[in-house]
């Protein structure tokens, strides 16, 4: 079952054990196809026939100005690769350890190093399993008991063009302790136009009274791929506010799974597809109330013009016994071109008693009266049409970032893409 894909990426493979395993696993099962479930709204048949070499290390130098905007504390990653001339940790409180994945797994404390040690069994998993044998390096962020994190803390990914198209796996962990409170913002970013291929998977354990802000903005090359994973786990009284901005790269998946464990957890889970041009945007979310009384809420905003395409699964599952859950999902969508395509499925599995639960999904277009309002008030259309499209993705920013400085980074990447990409 294996393609020109999977083949190139496991070249030179040297491993062994459970990663061994993993590959071996990955090469048997192949790629999933449209009549897997989870992957019905998006072919991989362009990408099984590409070819990718591992990222060098060191890579190639790199124009610090691509990161003069992100403040300290911040770690830097090159085409996957730790930079440590761009990061800066300055500004880390005593109790905040942020480090490379590759520091964590040279440590002699096997505690260290066993978030690699989880294994996958779908079939469907194969860039989880690709993941698990060959993820290298990454970041690792750990809030001790009680200590509070003022400052936002930085992930930066920067992909970089190179001679030929180059593959990473990179995996991360975020992890705060009782009563720690932290804000982390990821940033995917293209250093230049590139088509290389990026597949992370990022662990996240909330224990119990934490709290964690948490926003990922994906604005790769326009040629770039990327798979993501998220898996996190709350406990008892903590708190998870996330956001993901979809706005860059031609094929871009991410799947967000989180359990609530603990009772009392909360996740709010908001987020904006943003497909423009031949994008396509894949977002599929897998949230599992396990423990009493917990809430999530999850708000996301779609749009897709020119030819792009916007997927969203939106999965909740309410297990027996989890009783007092209050679960929402509301995702709304634009489509602003005949060409364009929105695929949304909302998902409610409710196993137990004495729940609020409620789900929707709509697609339609800008409101005409709105839109002729505006242009009756000397508006051309373009902008018309953008500060209409604007105000439509703004809302699920405001219920997760606290302070107005974190809402305006977003804020002001959100609305350039929404200008840049010619929406209108």
């Amino acid at each position: 079952m294996a393609t020109t894909l999977l083949d190139s990426l496991a070249t030179g493979f040297k491993g062994d054990g459970p990663r061994r395993a993993a590959l071996d696993a990955a090469l048997r099962d192949g790629l999933p196809h449209a009549r897997v479930e989870a992957w019905k709204y998006t072919s991989l048949r362009t990408l099984e026939r590409r070819e990718f070499s591992p990222a060098p290390l060191p890579h190639a130098p790199v124009d610090p100005a691509l990161v003069a905007g992100i403040p300290a504390p911040r770690l830097v990653f090159v085409n996957g690769r730790h930079d440590a001339a761009l990061s800066d940790l300055s500004g880390l409180p005593e109790g905040a350890r942020l480090l490379t994945m590759a520091e964590a797994l040279a440590d002699p404390d096997p505690r260290e190093s066993n978030v690699l040690a989880r294994s996958y069994d779908r079939a469907d998993e194969v860039f989880a399993r690709l993941n698990a044998a060959l993820a290298d390096d990454g970041a690792v962020l750990r809030i001790a008991e009680g200590v509070a994190v003022e400052s936002a803390v930085h992930l930066v990914f920067l992909g970089q063009p190179a001679e030929g198209d180059q593959a990473w796996h990179s995996r991360h962990l975020v992890e705060l302790r009782r009563g720690a409170s932290a804000t982390v913002v990821e940033h995917h970013l293209a250093g230049g136009d590139h088509a290389h291929l990026g597949n992370a998977i990022a662990h996240v354990h909330v224990a119990a009274g934490a709290t964690l802000r948490h926003a990922r903005i994906q604005d790769e090359s326009a040629r770039a791929t990327l798979i993501s994973r998220t898996d996190a786990v709350l406990a008892r009284d903590s708190s998870y506010r996330r956001l993901d901005l979809e706005l860059g790269g031609a094929l871009s998946r991410h799947e967000l799974n989180v359990r609530l464990e603990g009772d009392n957890a909360e996740l709010v889970a908001n987020g904006v597809l943003l497909a423009a041009g031949r994008r396509h945007l894949d977002t599929r979310l897998g949230i599992q109330h396990i423990a009493r009384d917990t809430r999530c809420e999850l708000l996301w905003r779609g749009m897709a013009a020119g030819r792009g395409r916007a997927v969203f699964h939106g999965g909740i599952e309410i297990r027996e016994g989890a009783d007092g859950t209050d679960a929402k999902l509301s995702n709304k969508n634009l489509l602003l071109s005949d060409t364009a395509e929105i695929d949304t499925q909302p998902v409610l599995v409710i196993h137990a008693d004495e729940v609020t639960a409620a789900h929707g999904a709509t697609v339609g277009q800008l409101d005409e009266t709105a839109l002729f309002y505006l242009r009756s008030r000397g508006l051309p259309e373009t902008e018309a049409r953008a500060l209409l499209t604007a105000a439509f993705v703004r809302e699920p920013l405001l219920s997760v970032m606290e302070t107005p400085a974190q809402r305006e980074l977003l804020e002001v990447r959100l609305e350039r893409s929404v200008q840049a990409q010619a929406l209108a």
